[in-house]
């Protein structure tokens, strides 16, 4: 039997921020206590009562080193991330990116929390801020009355937006007649024919997909349906467009899903050697390859519609679904006025945030911010200077931007090369560019852990 501890920290959320924190702070002597209102409150989007779910794409974006994901996922684990090594041992084929078995990966990461001597999983809602040295990473879906204590101690309105989640479906139920594997860009002349699926439409079979998909019924959202039709509220009246819904894209003109996520770019048929007008693409998202999800296909769509919609695209006329698409809504609180870019509260130094409740976006920012904010507990703790990681890494210029971030722009951000400083001299050519941010990211990480005793 696990012996109970008495906390130094507490964690406020199982997700990708809370757990990586939790680990990271007990990695250094830390005794923590990491608070999971599931499965006691569960949410509008989770389904398992596992720390880490993936709720949303089982994707943790590009793997590639001059890709922004890549070069921040490098990083993570040069810095010994508990997630990005379970995610490591979890992955499922999904060409130059990360994907996992989201079941697999989640499992992983709740044994290795579950296990550690020094952390000790409490499933109860936390509805107040402790008045002790604690982490919220509460995540998109902080409940209302956590929402409500952090808006009192703010003292200003919560900013949100919504997200959307695509359906998962029954790899068995797919008409791989229609369907064929392939990857974008890639002659896919190897045995496994690529990563992705991909159903392949001509110009009259899209036409009446799109159609359909107009026509269908929505899921009512009170408030906000006139919000989601030009881009949704993410903070001082900016609009946020990474997740809209797919039939929300369909509204900006018939051939926007064919230059969207309907793109048919870079795939050939193998059985024809011809080029489709559009093709819609299924991920894997399982090790047993029984479930794919539809990429791209965030939806707001009643059950029933899905089922209707979706089939009319080839391949899919019979599939049956694992999970359908939702949408949900996502708190996060205005970093700028709030935070360091330590992710300490300028105004309680015992206090931390960390994960997508911060203005972060992406699976791998949650991540990154959950191991900075445990780590910067840790040395809090051990009465150790913060850590303010380097500008030209990717983890230093995210947590830089949403702690800095002009309010009038302030909105979610996920990793990406524009906020890193300027090179010191001018390239031509984006991926020689990239590159090059890459090898600067490497270097001066390299320099600020040179020494250091506690990674």
């Amino acid at each position: 039997m696990k012996v109970k501890i008495y906390p130094d920290l507490i964690v406020i959320g199982g997700g990708l921020a809370g757990t990586e924190a939790a680990w990271q702070a007990a990695s250094r002597g830390i005794r923590v206590h990491l608070y999971e209102m599931r499965p006691k409150v569960m949410t509008g989007a989770h389904r398992t009562s596992n720390l880490a779910e993936l709720v949303c794409s089982n994707s943790l974006g590009s793997n590639l080193p001059d890709r922004a994901s890549g070069i921040l996922k490098q990083e993570l684990r040069s810095l010994n991330s508990l997630l990005l090594k379970c995610a490591d041992e979890s992955v499922v084929p999904a060409g130059g990116a990360l994907a996992v078995d989201r079941e697999a990966f989640s499992q992983k990461v709740t044994a290795q929390i579950e296990s550690h001597p020094l952390i000790e999983v409490i499933r109860q809602e936390i509805t107040e801020i402790p008045n002790q040295p604690s982490i919220i990473a509460s995540g998109p879906l902080t409940s209302p009355k956590l929402s409500k204590a952090i808006q009192d101690f703010t003292g200003s309105e919560q900013i949100f937006f919504y997200d959307a989640l695509a359906p998962i479906v029954y790899q068995d139920t797919i008409n791989m007649e229609i369907v064929f594997q392939g990857s974008r860009y890639r002659n896919n002349n190897g045995e496994s024919g690529g990563d992705y699926l991909n159903c392949p439409m001509e110009k009259d079979e899209y036409y009446y997909f799109v159609d359909e998909l107009l026509e269908a019924e929505r899921i009512s959202l009170i408030g906000v349906e006139k919000e989601i039709s030009t881009g949704v509220r993410a903070g001082m009246d900016k609009y946020f467009e990474g997740c809209l819904p797919i039939e929300v894209i369909a509204m900006r003109g018939k051939e926007s899903l064919a230059y969207g996520p309907l793109r048919p770019v870079g795939l050939t048929d193998p059985r024809t050697g011809e080029h489709s007008y559009a093709v819609a693409q299924l991920r894997q998202d399982n090790l047993a390859k029984t479930l794919y999800n539809l990429v791209g296909f965030q939806t707001n769509l009643k059950y029933s519609e899905q089922q209707r919609v979706f089939r009319m695209i080839p391949g899919l006329e019979s599939v049956e679904f694992a999970r359908f698409g939702q949408m949900h809504r996502n708190t996060f609180i205005f970093s700028p006025a709030l935070l360091h870019s330590t992710l300490q509260v300028k105004q309680r130094p015992d206090l931390f945030f960390a994960g997508q409740i911060t203005g972060v976006e992406g699976y791998v920012g949650n991540i990154a911010t959950g191991l900075l904010a445990g780590w910067n507990a840790s040395q809090l703790l051990s009465g150790k200077p913060l850590i303010e990681m380097p500008r030209g890494t990717l983890i230093g210029a995210l947590c830089q931007y949403i702690t800095h971030a002009d309010p009038r722009d302030f909105q979610p951000m996920k990793a990406n090369l524009g906020i890193l400083p300027g090179l010191d001299i001018e390239i031509n050519g984006r991926r020689i560019r990239a590159a090059a941010y890459s090898e600067r990211s490497k270097a001066e990480l390299q320099a600020f852990l040179t020494g250091r005793e506690d990674i």
